[in-house]
């Protein structure tokens, strides 16, 4: 089963959520610092970290970025900041989902099922559709892999799964609603900037904003050479 690694210092919180894992069957580690969680993903790198922004002796969002920057496991927030911004920054920081305080256990364990199911576009897979190419950038399913012009290009599981989508479908218009079904599923906080926030990163990680096409009103497209 897939481990998730809780960073939360409030203990109360920690053990909700360990034994309710537990209880479904997920192996469980926890840390309640962010050092001790930065150590324990340096240990061995869960399958899925839930975090808490509020730490005792750092930001929880300094965490987040240093994780997906390595793009090393797909982060849940778990947090009381429960601001319209807060949910915003936190997926620019490259969150793959948001849940505030307090929670219901059942849509938390339904958030991890989903984020972990996108997780699994990384599993190997068969067939034509494994690799989505266009022009000099490549996307290869079965090794969770980005490539432009050669060079290798580091994406969130989100990102990820969004040039996926875009990459299938290429020439035609999707909307936010759209995006947010086929990639978010039912883990997004209902907000379509979601899309426009993932948007923006693709094409700053891509070094291009001509690939991703805007149509206004409507959604975004990959344009076709």
């Amino acid at each position: 089963m897939p481990e998730i690694l809780i960073i939360e210092d409030e203990r109360p919180i920690a053990e909700l959520l360990k034994y309710s894992l537990e209880r479904e069957g997920y192996q469980v580690r926890m840390a309640h610092t962010g050092a001790d969680g930065l150590a324990a993903i340096a240990a061995k790198t869960p399958d899925l970290i839930l975090l808490d922004l509020m730490l005792p002796d750092m930001d929880g969002l300094s965490i987040c970025r240093q994780v997906t920057e390595q793009r090393r496991a797909p982060i849940i927030i778990v947090s009381a900041k429960n601001d319209q911004v807060d949910k915003i920054i936190g997926l620019e920081y490259g969150a793959d989902d948001y849940i505030t305080k307090p929670f219901d256990i059942r849509e938390v364990l339904l958030r991890i099922q989903s984020v972990l199911r996108r997780g699994g576009a990384a599993s190997p897979q068969t067939g034509p559709s494994d690799v989505l190419s266009l022009g000099d950038l490549t996307l290869t399913r079965s090794k969770h892999e980005v490539q432009k012009g050669g060079a290798r290009i580091e994406l969130t599981p989100k990102e990820f799964d969004l040039l996926a989508i875009l990459l299938e479908n290429k020439g035609k218009v999707l909307s936010r609603a759209e995006l947010l079904e086929k990639v978010w599923e039912f883990a997004y906080i209902g907000d379509t900037r979601t899309v426009d926030i993932h948007i923006q990163r693709l094409r700053r990680k891509l070094g291009t904003d001509k690939l991703i096409e805007t149509v206004f009103g409507v959604g975004y497209k990959i344009r076709e050479e």
